[in-house]
């Protein structure tokens, strides 16, 4: 095991929600960051992600991403991250980004 196992508890903290990422775009002055905007279907929430050397904002608008709802704000180069999307690191550490394969409610917690 790589990381110190967490009791039920501590994982039970984790706010997962699904969204719907409603606008991307590239942070000027950035080469890995995009901002997107992520409907969470009571709000909207602006999320700073690392992945744009593997993904372009096209690629990302309208898919149905796994958010940490409830992770404390964080400046990164002047933008304010509300969240993070979930992703798994695939072939040559490209992140893959998990998304939802069936249609579910915006907002709906992951259990």
């Amino acid at each position: 095991m790589s990381q110190p196992e967490v009791s039920f508890e501590e994982f039970s903290k984790i706010d997962l929600r699904v969204g719907r990422v409603k606008k991307a775009e590239r942070i000027p002055g950035s080469k890995k960051l995009l901002r997107l905007i992520v409907d969470l279907g009571t709000e909207e929430r602006q999320v700073i992600a690392g992945i744009a050397e593997w993904y372009s904002p096209e690629e990302l608008e309208g898919k149905y991403v796994v958010v940490v709802a409830n992770l404390k704000p964080k400046k990164l180069m002047g933008y304010v991250s509300q969240g993070m999307i979930l992703a798994t690191c695939g072939e040559n550490r490209k992140p893959v980004i998990i998304t939802v394969s069936e249609p579910v409610e915006l907002g709906e917690k992951v259990c």
